[in-house]
């Protein structure tokens, strides 16, 4: 199949799923779409949001539309590593033999990931990047396609362990979650105050959304357009020759290099979901919040003054 064909029928499928996933999902379409986007670009993401907005319904239903192998690891303070890479026991014939965590799955759940110590945040580190796991001197490969969404609280702060800049780097989207409007609301209550259940039905097999990321990888990008979203990028460093007047004030620290690629992956995904077979700079300016959120470190000033992530990023146009 000619790369033509196969991203007309990735724009179809693409729909398909979207509505599978809505016969549970009512309304965050903007979420879901960020979500999306991250797999097919074959990133990870972080939910920001308070308890109670369907993080953990939204990825259980993705990972069933999608056909893919789910686990949820609820983080506490007393999680050790093993408990999420598995461990080796010595069997009845007096062998070592590892039991798998349940970070060999195709998406992860990892709810609340800054309640646990970042000894055990870190386990997470190795399967993100590398996707692959190391225990006891062994090197086990996580089965592909391999999604990490962890989902983070942001108003209950006390007990929990931040996630480190270097940790948060490694998410391609930070996405924020916002409560339902009225009449979302209305209609979630309604749908799910009855003993009718949705059926969702699997979509995808691994090996095509492993195809399709390859795919979107393929994706051909103008110089012009990849020169825009590293000077966007690089806008974002304070003190530095193309610095914003507003990144100068309110910005510790901007985003480092994985940010331009991220953008340049996320803005080729969002541009075969539209049937585009290039990317241009308003598909880059459409995945920059998600992307560029997490990874600008405000000084005392920003928080003080109340000068949010989307005024900055929003300059950088």
């Amino acid at each position: 199949m000619s790369d033509v064909a196969a991203i007309e029928q990735f724009v179809k499928k693409y729909k398909d799923l979207k509505a599978e996933v809505s016969k549970a999902i009512v309304g965050q379409d903007d979420v879901v779409n960020q979500i999306l986007i991250s797999i097919f670009s074959g990133g990870h993401a972080l939910l920001i949001g308070v308890p109670g907005l369907a993080k953990t319904l939204m990825v259980n239903t993705i990972a069933q539309a999608l056909g893919l192998d789910f686990k949820r690891i609820q983080f506490t303070p007393d999680l050790m590593p093993s408990d999420i890479l598995g461990s080796e026991i010595l069997d009845e014939n007096r062998q070592f033999r590892f039991i798998k965590g349940p970070i060999f799955a195709n998406i992860i759940l990892a709810d609340e990931i800054n309640r646990t110590p970042p000894k055990t945040q870190s386990a997470l580190l190795e399967a993100m990047q590398e996707r692959a796991v190391t225990v006891a001197g062994h090197h086990y490969q996580l089965n592909l396609p391999y999604f990490v969404l962890a989902t983070q609280n942001p108003i209950e702060q006390e007990g929990t362990y931040p996630l480190p800049e270097a940790q948060l780097d490694r998410f391609m989207f930070a996405i924020n979650l916002d409560y339902p409007s009225f009449v979302e609301e209305v209609q979630v209550v309604k749908t799910t105050t009855t003993d009718i259940l949705p059926k969702i039905n699997p979509l995808f097999t691994a090996q095509e959304i492993v195809d399709f990321q390859t795919l979107i990888r393929r994706i051909p990008v103008a110089d012009n357009v990849v020169e825009y979203a590293v000077a966007m990028v690089g806008k974002t460093r304070p003190n530095t020759p193309s610095a914003t007047n507003l990144v100068n004030e309110f910005v510790d620290w901007g985003a480092g290099p994985r940010a331009s690629q991220n953008l340049i992956l996320a803005a080729k995904t969002h541009a075969a979901i539209q049937g585009k077979f290039s990317p241009d700079i308003e598909n880059v300016q459409a995945v920059a919040n998600g992307i560029l959120r997490h990874r600008i470190i405000k000084n005392y000033k920003a928080e003080a003054e109340g000068v949010s992530d989307e005024q900055i990023i929003k300059s950088l146009f």
